[in-house]
C-alpha cells in the first residue's frame, strides 16, 4: 500500500512514524522551512527532519493550489493508494483530494463537526471543554467537512495546557489512524456524514488574543491562560513590564476577593478576578526564561496589592 503523507509540526510526527512501520511511505509534503532563533536561520519542520532520516523524498510547496501544475505530476507519478494528512497547514485542491483510490484521510484534533479549522486543540481548552478528541475523516473539498471514519473522545485533565493536550492527542491520533486504515482499506467502514447543524470553527490563534483580562471570572481567565500555552502565550503587564503566563489554576471559583488583577497572595502569586481567583504557576519575564512561580518570585518578589493589567 503506497502512502503519501502531508504534515508539518510535532503533532504529525507520531502518525508519520507509525505509517512508516507498516506501509510504504513514498513521499512527504510539509510546509517550507522557516526562520527561527535570534539569527533567523532557516529551520526544517519536524516532519521533514524525520523523513530525511528515512530517506523519504520531501516536497515543500508554498501553495498546493498555486503550484498545482508542478505538484500534481509528482503525485500522479507516485500514484499513491492513499494520502494521509495530519496538521499539514495547507488547503488541498480538489485534483489532489480525488486522486488516490482510497482518498485523502485526515487526522483532526477535535470531535468533528466541533472545532473545524486551524486550532481545534487550543480552542478546546480556551472554551473550557472537559472533553475533546480525535477524528479520522475522509477529506472533502470543504474545510474539515469530510465524512467521519472513526472518532475517539479524550478527557481534558485539570490544569492541562493546550500544549500538553496537543502532545497527548498527537499520539492518540496516530493510534486511531493505524486502527482505522486497515478497516478502511478492507471496505469495512461506512463513512458517516457530519451534522452541519453542530459545526463550529477554531480559527488560528493570533497575538492580539494574548492580553489577559482579569475582569472576567476565574474559570474564564484559567481557560484563557492554559488555552494559549505555549503559543502565542497569555500576557499581562506587571509593574510596567510585560510577563507571559503559561499555566494557571483556579483557587476560588467565585466571590469578590479584590480588584480584578490585584495580587491577593504574593507568596502563591494568586490574582483576583471579577469573581474568584487564579494562581499563576508558570511565568516568563521579558528577556528571561520560563519559570515556575516559586523560582520567579524568588528573583522578582511582588508586593501585596500589586496589580496585573491586560497587555
Amino acid at each position: 500500500m503506497k502512502i503519501v503523507f502531508m504534515g508539518t509540526p510535532e503533532f504529525a510526527l507520531p502518525s508519520v512514524k507509525a505509517l512508516c512501520d507498516v506501509y510504504d511511505v513514498c513521499a512527504v509534503f510539509c510546509q517550507p522551512d522557516k526562520p527561527k532563533g535570534r539569527g533567523m536561520k532557516l529551520s526544517p519542520p519536524p516532519v521533514k527532519e524525520f523523513a530525511l532520516t528515512k530517506n523519504i523524498p520531501v516536497y515543500q510547496p508554498s501553495s498546493l493550489k498555486k503550484e498545482l501544475d508542478s505538484v500534481l505530476p509528482i503525485l500522479e507519478k507516485i500514484s499513491p493508494d492513499c494520502i494521509v494528512v495530519a496538521a499539514y497547514g495547507k488547503i488541498l485542491p480538489p485534483e489532489i483530494i480525488h486522486l488516490p483510490r482510497f482518498g485523502c484521510i485526515n487526522v483532526h484534533g477535535s470531535l468533528l463537526p466541533k472545532f473545524r479549522g486551524a486550532a481545534p486543540i487550543q480552542h478546546t481548552i480556551l472554551c473550557g471543554d472537559k472533553e475533546g478528541g480525535i477524528t479520522v475523516m475522509k477529506m472533502s473539498e470543504g474545510l474539515d467537512t469530510g465524512d467521519i471514519l472513526s472518532m475517539k473522545a479524550v478527557s481534558v485533565n485539570e490544569c492541562e495546557t493546550s500544549a500538553e493536550y496537543y502532545d497527548r492527542l498527537s499520539v492518540i491520533g496516530s493510534e486511531l489512524l493505524m486502527k482505522t486504515l486497515p478497516d478502511w482499506f478492507a471496505g469495512k467502514i461506512t463513512p458517516k456524514p457530519q451534522d452541519e447543524s453542530k459545526a463550529s470553527y477554531a480559527p488560528m490563534l493570533t497575538k492580539d488574543m494574548c492580553p489577559t483580562d482579569f475582569s472576567k471570572s476565574a474559570r474564564e481567565v484559567y481557560n484563557h491562560i492554559n488555552g494559549l500555552s505555549d503559543k502565542p502565550g497569555a500576557s499581562a503587564i506587571l509593574d510596567g513590564k510585560r510577563i507571559k503566563i503559561f499555566r494557571a489554576k483556579v483557587t476560588k471559583e467565585s466571590g469578590n476577593l479584590g480588584e480584578p488583577g490585584e495580587i491577593i497572595d504574593e507568596k502563591e502569586f494568586t490574582v483576583a478576578c471579577k469573581s474568584g481567583s487564579v494562581s499563576l504557576l508558570e511565568i516568563q519575564a521579558e528577556g528571561s526564561k520560563r519559570l515556575n512561580y516559586k523560582d520567579y518570585l524568588r528573583g522578582r518578589p511582588v508586593k501585596p496589592g500589586s496589580k496585573l493589567i491586560p497587555g
